[in-house]
């Protein structure tokens, strides 16, 4: 019972450890693994930039989601646990940076375009509280800014026939299409889905009339253009080393009779020239593609990099969420040519989550095969394990004995003996050595006595749960034996059970209450 007792206290531990560190510890090695980007590794980032923090694609799933109702406990269980990694990853890894502002690249909701108002509205509370700004002592009143996605207010052949989706959604998160400044550096916000839609289309017209507005470039400031949907690029491209996931090639959907896009995964070319040839940026974010790819554009006054940033969440199909660090600098002097110090981003991953679960079934299988066939006395009543441990006993013994043998010699007495022919030489004294006694005897007292140890009693009992009885037999009419399932065994069988039952609640009694309050630490506002 003592080794079975040792083994429960064992795997409790175990368990607390594992739950510390996929409930808690994991986002703090996420915050610890990444840091603002410097001009150099070695050098430290510079203080008078802006840091901002920048999000992709939470997706907050919904009904449309799954195909599930609104009241399934699986959409809601769904919902709960996806809901709690997005907060804690923004409360456990990115505000901890203490950014200056943060940046979401739109698809903030699953089916945004199709939900009603009532669903839409639950949707945007749970959006507001993953990501609330309450825990962020330092900064309450960071300055958010938001670029709408797909699956907010859908591609341009929905909301053409759906207006009501747009006003929507600008009532909560602002103009779609605006500019604001970091620092010296200037953001231009682009409503994406809007810029390949039917050509007659006031959406369209006024997304390209906005940009125009930016394209003189009366300002030396630096641009970075931020679209949720990616430039276009050739199929089969490299993402770079980040990438995950098969990279996704172009593939774009029209309405009937040019009533704009249905789907697209990037921008057409010509879109994307001419969004790159009137603003000239530094640099693009996009998101939608949910997996972190980089590219180089090249252009005609020199090459522009945009990075895709990857979900934030990990149930959007992609196993490495990640998030972004970016730090927007000073104005540039008037003939200072050098931009990419002024702009410098670093990619940051958050907890592979998929991982952790599978963590955790695979440490609940190990748990519950080890309370099973845990043997009652100790892996000492294991076949061959005395065996084995007296081997390695024989082996020590073995070694120590040649060490003691060589430490002897070393310590030696030795004499100088002359030959016939006056030659001197070193010879070692000879040492009586006194003889060892017997293992299985001993000398008591006086006179040749042998004390013997009885072999009966001193014989290891055998392990009661792998003891097995013959059972009874009983014999039939036509004289054939049939063999009786003893009733010892069954109830060894039962204790066992009971054993195994009987820890698994003590395991659950001490972890439970740690996992629940971890649980509940990181949901509630503090």
């Amino acid at each position: 019972m003592q080794s079975a007792t040792r083994l429960t206290l064992l795997l409790c531990a175990a368990w607390a450890a594992t739950v510390l560190y996929g409930e808690m510890g994991a986002y703090w090695a996420s915050y610890v693994a990444c840091s603002w980007p410097s001009p150099s590794p070695s050098s430290s980032p510079p203080n008078n930039h802006v840091k901002i923090a920048v999000v992709a694609d939470p997706q907050l799933m919904d009904s449309t989601s799954l195909g599930l109702p609104s009241s399934s406990i699986a959409l809601q269980a769904a919902e709960f646990y996806t809901d709690l990694n997005m907060r804690r990853s923004f409360q456990s890894a990115i505000l901890p940076f203490d950014p200056d502002m943060v940046l979401f690249l739109g698809d903030h909701f699953d089916g945004g375009p199709y939900m009603s108002n009532e669903e839409w509205h639950e949707s945007l509370f749970r959006f507001k509280h993953i990501f609330s700004m309450n825990e962020q002592r330092r900064k309450p009143h960071i300055p958010i800014f938001y670029l709408s996605g797909n699956h907010d207010i859908g591609y341009s052949a929905f909301f053409s026939a759906h207006p009501e989706v747009l006003s929507r959604y600008e009532k909560e998160f602002g103009s779609r299409n605006y500019q604001f400044s970091a620092g010296k550096v200037d953001f231009v916000v682009i409503d994406a889905q809007t810029l390949d839609g039917a050509k007659k289309s006031k959406e369209r017209s006024s997304s390209w009339e906005f940009i125009k507005t930016l394209s003189p470039g009366n300002t030396s400031n630096p641009k970075v253009l931020l679209t949720h949907i990616p430039l276009y690029r050739p199929d089969n491209t490299p993402c770079g080393p980040h990438r995950s996931s098969p990279v996704i090639n172009q593939r774009v959907s029209y309405a009937a009779l040019d009533q704009g896009i249905t789907y697209q995964n990037y921008l057409t070319k010509e879109t994307s020239d001419l969004l790159l040839s009137l603003l000239k940026p530094v640099l693009v974010l996009s998101g939608h593609d949910h997996d972190q790819c980089t590219v180089v554009h090249s252009t005609p006054f020199g090459p522009v990099t945009e990075h895709t940033l990857g979900t934030i969440s990990w149930q959007q199909g992609n196993l490495y969420p990640s998030f972004m660090l970016l730090s927007a600098g000073p104005k540039l002097s008037q003939n200072s040519t050098d931009l990419k110090h002024e702009v410098m981003t670093n990619l940051c991953f958050l907890p592979k989550q998929t991982h952790i679960y599978i963590w955790y079934i695979c440490q609940f299988a190990v748990t519950f095969v080890l309370l099973v066939f845990w043997p009652t006395n100790g892996l000492s009543s294991v076949p061959y394990m005395n065996a084995f441990v007296s081997f390695m006993r024989s082996v020590g013994a073995e070694l120590f004995s040649r060490t003691k043998e060589k430490d002897d010699e070393e310590d030696g007495e030795y004499e100088m003996v002359f030959d016939a022919e006056g030659s001197m030489h070193l010879v070692k004294k000879a040492v009586a050595k006194v003889s060892s006694a017997s293992s299985d005897s001993r000398t008591v007292g006086r006179g040749n006595v042998v004390a013997r140890a009885t072999a009966g009693k001193h014989q290891l009992e055998p392990d009661s749960s792998i003891l097995v009885e013959m059972g009874s037999e009983v014999i039939s009419e036509d004289g054939a034996r049939l063999a009786r399932p003893s009733k010892s065994k069954v109830r060894k069988v039962l204790q066992r059970l009971f054993r195994v039952i009987q820890s698994i609640v003590v395991i659950a009694a001490l972890n439970v209450p740690l996992y629940m309050m971890l649980l509940f630490k990181d949901w509630i506002d503090h």
